[in-house]
């Protein structure tokens, strides 16, 4: 059964659809040894599909569905040309090549969702299906004033974001702990509100992605989703 090409490509790749068909567009992209054109199709079963001149085979093994709690140092790539530690090492023990759904920064520590499956993780990081990603904030500053701020209108990169939703858990002085729930996913976004609203950072968790919660998982370790947190977030 012939399929558009980037859905193929992004599956075997572990890429989004819009960069695998930048690639297309590029002309990296070749169908059984002829450079393909966007809105090309294919069949993954029968045809030989390569991005650079590297043949993308299909795993071959079954999905996996991975709930991670990354601990702070580690970059969410698989492979990074600094040298510092990636998510990889993380799940070095899965048999088949898992990728991140999503990005938690270096200094950030929680709930990263992995997969194998390009279809679940195009539909999970796009916007149209706005899951709310929650964080454990640990934040200096004016504690009651900056969750205020964080309340009011709010441009990132010149675009105006969505309104959060903020809890204020705990205040000790000019250290508090926030509750902030988001549905987007830009670069460094919870960092970046609260810098906006005078608030410093000392500490970053996030504790759950649509109906998934981090818990008591162990810092370093990984579980399987189970088939309903599958299905959620797929909704």
């Amino acid at each position: 059964m012939e399929e558009r090409l980037q859905k193929i490509i992004a599956a075997r790749a572990g890429m989004s659809r819009r960069a695998a068909e930048k690639y297309i567009e590029e002309g990296l992209v070749t169908v059984n040894g002829a450079v393909a054109k966007l809105g090309d199709r294919a069949d993954a079963r029968t045809d030989e599909i390569a991005l650079r001149g590297k043949i993308l085979k299909p795993s071959g093994g079954r999905l996996y569905y991975i709930a991670l709690n990354k601990p702070v140092g580690y970059v969410t790539t698989m492979s990074d040309e600094k040298g510092r530690r990636t998510v990889a090492e993380l799940v070095a023990d899965i048999p088949e090549r898992v990728y991140p759904v999503g990005r938690l920064d270096i200094n950030s520590d929680g709930l990263l969702i992995m997969t194998n499956d390009g279809d679940f993780a195009n539909r999970v990081t796009h916007p149209s299906f706005e899951k709310e990603k929650v964080y454990r904030v640990l934040v200096t500053g004016d504690i009651e004033k900056g969750a205020r701020r964080l309340l009011e209108p709010m441009e990132l990169d010149g675009v105006s974001i969505s309104r959060p939703k903020v809890r204020v858990l705990r205040v000790q002085g000019r250290l508090g702990t926030l509750e902030i729930t988001i549905h987007e996913g830009r670069n460094r976004q919870i960092r970046r509100m609260c810098e906006l609203s005078e608030l410093q950072v000392r500490r970053l968790t996030r504790v759950s992605v649509g109906d998934v919660k981090l818990g008591k998982l162990p810092k370093g370790h990984w579980r399987e989703l189970t088939g309903d947190e599958v299905a959620s977030l797929m909704k």
